[in-house]
């Protein structure tokens, strides 16, 4: 958790560097700005009764005066090896407490989140620790099936560690480990363009990976679900190229893709049994599944026409690709209603007290979407097919061009 809060603090100090254009010119690139926001930082501490600007002037003194030559000396005389990584800024840490557990991990190999990736990050952590009440429709099932209406949130997970999001003290004590994990998911997916093969995949989420075993944190499932968000983009890629050369794809692979794209889900779920010190329940790792594989489809139906435009995965796309316009609804409908039945299967073996509060909100999450069919979980539906995605395409642009034109 220190380690983590460290790595927070160098951020936004990268962050105002940047800003005050006081980042390295001199071509040593991250490693310099590493070292010169570990130095701010130990400037800006408490260090006995030093004011600010003494401290200032006891440096700019000492630069003065010391040379490389100097520093050398001083590395003898404290013994300090010559290979001795100092990525971390040890040595600028007036208070041991807050030295970085960095063992062998470099300066290049330490995992960093920009604010961009914190903020895209934020709707996922929010779905994930938001719990059953009466002022929120975004839980479980309501909404997941309640298409007709409007975009259906994720479930909550929390509820399922006995946590009520609605505690400060239950929220911040996780929020930490959480939220760094999904915002350098983010980050990486945001740089995935950069990948052409799973092995870089790989060397691009390894940092995370060394941090949360150096944390206490990874297990082997950990791991193997972290492989999946690499499996699933590497799919995504091969999906969405075939298509787009109007080659074959295979249901399989469609499948496979749509069940790992949750992975950051499950990822944020194992962390929990980890800093709760409990065992993995089983039968809620099965209901949440399948109920991660309905959200999917659901989100991917009211993305359809955006996913078309963007050449991204989308499983209506798929469907349309491997059985044609006109059956893949039906294809659809079906993969659905297998789906469904899985997962009332598995509500029904849930704690009565989590099961019943689940029922009465999907229920409730429904009558407050306005939907009034009858049914207690809404209704699916599946948006008009796209025949002809080059077309959709072309005559989205021109519109988009034409109500940008101004009038003068």
């Amino acid at each position: 958790m220190e380690a983590l809060l460290e790595l927070e603090k160098v951020q936004k100090v990268l962050s105002f560097m940047s800003s005050r254009g006081l980042s390295d010119t001199g071509g040593g690139g991250a490693a310099a700005d590493r070292f010169l926001a570990q130095f701010i930082l130990f400037l800006v501490k408490p260090f006995d009764s030093l004011s600010m600007e003494k401290k200032f002037l006891l440096v700019s003194e000492l630069l003065e005066k010391a040379t490389p030559d100097t520093l050398e000396e001083v590395k003898l005389h404290t013994g300090m090896e010559a290979d001795q990584d100092l990525s971390s800024g040890a040595l600028l840490q007036p208070n041991k407490k807050c030295k970085l557990d960095t063992e062998k991990l470099t300066t290049q190999a330490l995992p960093m989140v920009g604010f961009e990736a914190m903020a895209r990050a934020n709707s996922t952590l929010e779905d994930f620790v938001r719990n059953l009440n009466h002022n929120t429709i975004e839980l479980l099932c309501g909404d997941i099936l309640m298409q007709d209406v409007s975009r259906s949130p994720r479930r909550s997970y929390f509820m399922f560690h006995g946590l009520d999001a609605n505690n400060p003290q239950a929220l911040f004590k996780y929020l930490p480990v959480l939220s760094f994990t999904e915002s350098y998911i983010y980050q990486v997916l945001e740089r995935k363009e950069e990948a052409f093969d799973g092995t870089t995949l790989s060397e691009m989420i390894d940092p995370l990976s060394s941090l949360l075993q150096r944390q206490g944190l990874m297990t082997d499932r950990l791991r193997t679900e972290l492989e999946s968000g690499i499996q699933y983009w590497s799919l995504e890629r091969k999906l969405c190229q075939a298509l787009a050369r109007n080659e074959k794809i295979s249901t399989e692979d469609v499948m496979k893709a749509i069940l790992l794209k949750s992975f950051d889900y499950r990822v944020l779920n194992l962390l929990m049994y980890q800093l709760t010190g409990k065992q993995v329940n089983e039968l809620h790792m099965e209901f949440l599944s399948v109920s991660e594989f309905l959200v999917e489809i659901s989100d991917d139906l009211y993305d359809y026409e955006d996913d078309v435009m963007n050449n991204t995965f989308n499983v209506l796309r798929m469907f349309v690709a491997i059985y044609g316009p006109s059956e893949a609804p039906n294809m659809l409908a079906e993969c659905i209603g297998k789906a469904e039945e899985k997962y009332e299967s598995f509500s029904k073996k849930l704690d009565p007290s989590l099961s019943g509060s689940y029922w009465r909100r999907c229920e409730e999450a429904t009558n407050e979407g306005g939907k009034v069919s009858g049914h207690a979980y809404g209704t699916w539906n599946i948006p008009p097919i796209i025949n002809d995605e080059g077309l959709f395409r072309l005559e989205r642009l021109n519109k988009h061009n034409a109500s940008s034109v101004t009038i003068i």
